[in-house]
């Protein structure tokens, strides 16, 4: 089985987190070669895909540009790519594939 396109299901990222006004400052956790080490976001606050869901052939070229990068894996015969620039907003996929449990990262 061939698999291509991620399309994703996640709800908008930024709706789960604080605007601008509402974040505090961040805090500094240590010094690394004489330079602040910041907390920016919250464990957790940028989800992973967990179900995604693809698309091929045709509906696929439909929502992508043809130079856009992807991270593709195949094994044993079943491949499968997610849009670096969809992987932006969550930085994790959660997937299987040929039966094994993987998770991409970007």
């Amino acid at each position: 089985m061939t698999r291509a396109i991620l399309i994703l299901t996640a709800a908008i990222l930024f709706a789960a987190i604080a605007t601008a006004d509402e974040r505090p400052e961040p805090e500094v956790h240590g010094v690394f070669d004489g330079d602040p080490m910041y907390t920016l976001l919250p464990p957790d606050a940028i989800p992973a895909i967990r179900d995604p869901e693809y698309v091929i052939g045709e509906a696929a070229a439909a929502q992508m540009s043809p130079d856009e990068p992807v991270i593709g894996l195949a094994r044993n015969g079943d491949a499968v790519c997610w849009s670096a620039w969809q992987l932006d907003h969550h930085e994790i996929v959660n997937d299987h594939i040929d039966g094994t449990a993987i998770a991409a990262t970007w």
